[in-house]
């Protein structure tokens, strides 16, 4: 993870790339964004131009914020990237995209969103307890919908499948101020590697 130099003031945001999804999840993303762009945080993103991916780019945008998305050639090809991004890169696959988002970023918000998102997150957490990314990671837990995937990791520290201190690889928000203040909280620094067992 050494391609690009981690950016001290960027955060990227996961989320749902569906349009087909309740308005209040599209106006606390879209507010996040903005938060983000008023605290002088880039927002990064997978640049899409839908879903929760577009709200966090409109809201940042929409007070004057740098947004930059991160979108592998296939989906430039089908144009599904958003038009108004201050900056793209295109990457080869979705390996180099999470990647490249990780290392442009000081830390990690993950909103609501399908089997994509799910990914990021999860790997995000690992890449943490590994020390291959040493952000903040946050779970924007948007009307408990994150709920099951909550009592899921608490269920792999209960059976002995992660350590009691893997707990504190994330937080949970469950508003676009609450993620703002915890994304941008300083860093607890936890040598989570000699923690597997």
């Amino acid at each position: 993870m050494s391609t690009h130099p981690q950016k001290a003031k960027a955060v990227v945001i996961y989320g749902a790339s569906s349009e087909n999804i309740a308005d209040n999840f599209k106006s606390e993303v879209f507010r996040l964004g903005q938060l983000l762009a008023k605290g002088d945080y880039s927002v990064v993103s997978g640049g899409g131009k839908a879903g929760l991916m577009r709200a966090a780019i409109e809201g940042a945008a929409s007070v004057g914020g740098e947004t930059i998305g991160v979108l592998p050639e296939f989906m430039i090809k089908r144009d599904w990237q958003h038009p108004s991004l201050s900056r793209m890169i295109v990457t080869d696959g979705m390996h180099e995209r999470k990647r490249t988002m990780a290392e442009l970023s000081c830390g990690a918000v993950a909103c609501p969103g399908g089997c994509g998102t799910l990914e990021e997150l999860l790997e995000i957490i690992t890449w943490r307890q590994l020390g291959l990314f040493t952000g903040n990671v946050v779970i924007l837990n948007i009307d408990h919908y994150y709920d099951p995937l909550l009592e899921m990791l608490q269920r792999t520290i209960d059976m002995g499948f992660m350590h009691p201190d893997h707990a504190s690889l994330w937080c949970v928000a469950t508003n676009a101020e609450e993620a703002y203040e915890a994304v941008t909280a300083e860093v607890t620094h936890i040598d989570f590697s000699q923690k597997i067992h």
